[in-house]
C-alpha cells in the first residue's frame, strides 16, 4: 500500500512540474506571437511591450560575395521602423521548433518566412532569448538568419 501511495505522489509531483513547464512555454510563445502581431499591425507600442529596454537584435546574412555578415540593431530602432507608416504588411510567419525554459530564462528556435504583404521576401531562423520579468516574458536578445532560397 505504501508503495502505491509513493508512486501516486511521485506522479503528481512529476505532473505538476510538467504542467508548470508547459504553462511557461505557452507564455513564452505568446510573447513571441504578440511581437509578430505588432509587426503585422505596425504597432510600435505593442512591439515595445514584448521587449526589454536594452534588447539587442542581430541578423546574420551573406553579402553578394557569399561572405557572412552581422548586422546590429537596437530594440528602439526596430520598434521605430515597425511603427513608421509603410505600404506593405510586415508578415513574418514562424514555426516554433524548440522552446526551452529554465526558471526565468527561455530560448526559442523558430524557422520563418517573411512576406511584404503577400509577396515572399526572405526566410531563415529566428533565435530569441527571453527573461521572465514582473510584467511577464520579455525578449532580451534576438538573432536571425536571412536568405532568399533554401527555406526551412
Amino acid at each position: 500500500m505504501m508503495k502505491k501511495i509513493l508512486f501516486i505522489v511521485s506522479l503528481l509531483i512529476a505532473s505538476s512540474h510538467l504542467l508548470a513547464q508547459q504553462t511557461a512555454t505557452d507564455s513564452v510563445k505568446q510573447t513571441i506571437n504578440t511581437l509578430f502581431d505588432a509587426m503585422r499591425k505596425g504597432d510600435s507600442t505593442l512591439l515595445k511591450s514584448t521587449l526589454t529596454k536594452d534588447m539587442i537584435l542581430q541578423s546574420v546574412s551573406n553579402d553578394k560575395d557569399g561572405k557572412a555578415t552581422l548586422t546590429n540593431e537596437s530594440g528602439d530602432n526596430f520598434a521605430k521602423a515597425i511603427g513608421k507608416p509603410h505600404n506593405q504588411v510586415y508578415d513574418e510567419r514562424i514555426v516554433f521548433d524548440v522552446v526551452k525554459v529554465d526558471g526565468c530564462l527561455a530560448s526559442v528556435w523558430a524557422p520563418y518566412k517573411f512576406y511584404l504583404g503577400d509577396k515572399f521576401s526572405h526566410c531563415g531562423v529566428d533565435v530569441f532569448q527571453l527573461m521572465k520579468t514582473a510584467d511577464g516574458w520579455k525578449v532580451i536578445y534576438a538573432v536571425d538568419t536571412r536568405r532568399t532560397g533554401n527555406c526551412p
